[in-house]
């Protein structure tokens, strides 16, 4: 498939250029220029159109909390268990939810989805396709990162239960990686040694590869102190680390700068639903960007819906923006702060197909998506 004198937005160079784009067996082949087409190769006229890469959202839960339902179709929180790092994604993650093809449909190809906030530990992030019948084929990459929350989720979801303050949370948080750490050097000290193993451990094993540098902790936090403490205890444990949300980001933009954890802001298209969100504006992410922060823009799914990510590009745009920044904190940001940038997140050659076509700004409300392209395969337009 040739895709034939577009304006391409790749991601990666701040200005646009016209030209063509290949994608042949699934991935890019080539970019830019005049590609002649192979005998028999499909070529698509996308003159006067905006090619840019298939759209990211590093934070949500699609697939986990099915659209238009209740309880049945709400898998991405488990209530009973503060600590709950043993859980996956992937095992409540249904691909038949209603809201994937709309994701799709807005040009959102890749997202980063995962448990919720109710608990110190919720257990781990994917990075997933939106198009397929069965998760295991959607998956980029299991797992993507440990979700932890700090500020008043769980407070809220755990008052009654021993955890009402936040250095409760943060006590909480700091066991489990000590408990963790300790149970992976007594492992590691045993070899091939059955007898000196210690017992096995779900939990504590799926905190291994934090505290290994595989996968970062992926800290939700939205008030400046939470933010501080996230940072706090990453560099205590020195673990990744990865802020969610980072709705007072703005505030301490030197610390988070500092910090060099890849930050993703969002949903910031609602209204302060609790008081640690009543600092929340779409000048967060021009702001931290102009700091020097890599940020991605998230839309938090279904808190906003996934199709409307580009606009709330266009919105931190409006708030001052850059918009190459903003096209960056929708593609190849959110690609590396999941660890999948060799993959997605910039049209170049070697890379999925995942390829959008837009009449317009993508940012910009009136603009219709065309055509999507994901591996290669047209699943819109």
């Amino acid at each position: 498939m040739i895709l034939k004198d577009g304006m391409i937005y790749d991601g990666i160079h701040a200005e646009p250029f016209q030209g063509d784009l290949a994608i042949r067996d699934g991935v890019i082949a080539a970019v830019g220029g005049e590609i002649p087409a192979l005998p028999g190769e499909e070529i698509l006229d996308v003159s006067g159109r905006r090619v840019y890469p298939g759209f990211i959202d590093a934070h949500s839960h699609l697939g986990l909390d099915d659209y238009g339902m209740g309880f049945e179709g709400d898998d991405y929180n488990e209530m009973g268990d503060i600590l709950s790092c043993q859980l996956r994604a992937i095992d409540s993650f249904n691909p038949q939810d209603k809201a994937i093809p709309m994701a799709l449909a807005g040009g959102v190809t890749t997202v980063g989805t995962g448990p919720g906030s109710a608990n110190v530990l919720g257990g781990v992030f994917m990075a997933v396709k939106t198009w397929g019948s069965c998760v295991d084929d959607m998956v980029i990459r299991t797992p993507v990162a440990m979700k932890c929350a700090f500020g008043e989720n769980p407070k809220r979801c755990y008052r009654d239960k021993g955890n009402s303050a936040r250095m409760t949370t943060a006590a909480r948080l700091r066991e489990a990686l000590f408990r963790a750490r300790e149970y992976m050097e007594r492992k590691e000290a045993a070899g091939e040694d059955v007898l000196k193993r210690p017992a096995f451990d779900m939990k504590l094993e799926a905190l291994i590869p934090v505290l290994k540098g595989e996968i970062p902790l992926k800290a939700h936090a939205h008030r400046a102190d939470d933010i501080c403490t996230a940072i706090r205890i990453a560099k205590e444990f020195g673990v990744k680390l990865t802020l969610e949300h980072c709705t007072e980001g703005h505030l301490i933009a030197k610390e988070v700068r500092r910090s060099g954890a890849p930050v993703a802001v969002g949903p910031t298209l609602t209204n302060a639903s609790k008081i640690e969100l009543v600092n929340k504006t779409f000048d967060t992410p021009g702001i931290l960007a102009a700091a020097g922060c890599q940020v991605s823009i998230i839309t938090d799914a279904p808190v906003i819906p996934q199709q409307y990510l580009p606009l709330c590009a266009g919105l931190a745009v409006k708030a001052g923006m850059d918009p190459f920044a903003a096209l960056q904190a929708i593609t190849i940001n959110p690609a590396k702060h999941l660890g999948i940038a060799d993959r997605v997140g910039s049209l170049e050659v070697g890379k999925d197909g995942d390829v959008v076509v837009a009449d317009g700004d993508i940012m910009v409300s009136d603009t219709q998506v065309l055509t999507v392209f994901l591996n290669g395969q047209r699943v819109v337009g």
